[in-house]
């Protein structure tokens, strides 16, 4: 499959990392996709990662990661044509000082992304875990659960294999609108990791 990632910091960066290394084509957008930062990044991804910048990405993939901070993320979605795309959505709406989420409620940092991507096929995922559990989500011998949502059944399919070959157990939480549940779920993997002494290796689990 044919994955470009909005955001190659820790999240996208690992997640396109792991993608590639089990076999995606995986395209990292960068305004530089030439500098040292980026090559290295391509570099540690392996033979399937390349570079390349925001349009260049877009055409070249079926399946988007959308990684970036919160405060950036409308800037980065404008003038991008995704339409069609499967749009994964792991932005969390957090305050600078991580104590709060900007959206709640009654909306979703999710469904802000749907109406600034016209046509996109938002599925929620990756946004309650931590950058280190995308990189091993095997904790104590047990699979991490990786929660997603989506209006597009077909859309969070995909998501949800994509999530199985990385060796999360993937859950399906519902419509779009369940990112309003989602990402203040986000907001206590936050608060146990930085503020409760958890550390980042951690994870929720389904017991049924």
């Amino acid at each position: 499959m044919n994955i470009g990632i909005l955001g190659s910091g820790n999240v996208g960066g690992t997640l396109g990392t792991r993608w590639a290394q089990v076999g995606h084509q995986v395209v990292f957008s960068s305004r530089e996709p030439e500098s040292a930062k980026m090559k290295e990044l391509v570099a540690k991804a392996g033979a399937n990662a390349r570079a390349a910048q925001a349009a260049a990405t877009i055409a070249a993939s079926d399946v988007i990661l959308l990684a970036t901070p919160w405060a950036a993320t409308q800037q980065v979605l404008a003038g991008l044509n995704l339409s069609g795309k499967i749009l994964i959505d792991a932005v969390n709406p957090l305050l600078p000082d991580l104590s709060a989420l900007e959206v709640g409620t009654t909306m979703s940092a999710a469904e802000k992304v749907a109406q600034w991507a016209p046509g996109a096929r938002v599925v929620k995922a990756f946004n309650t875990i931590g950058y280190a559990v995308m990189a091993d989500p095997i904790v104590a011998g047990e699979k991490v659960t990786l929660f997603y949502c989506g209006d597009d059944a077909e859309a969070k399919k995909v998501i949800g294999q994509l999530a199985a070959e990385l060796g999360f157990n993937p859950v399906d939480a519902g419509p779009l609108a369940q990112a309003r549940v989602l990402e203040p779920f986000a907001l206590l993997w936050i608060s146990l990791a930085f503020r409760q002494g958890f550390g980042f290796h951690w994870g929720f689990k389904v017991l049924r």
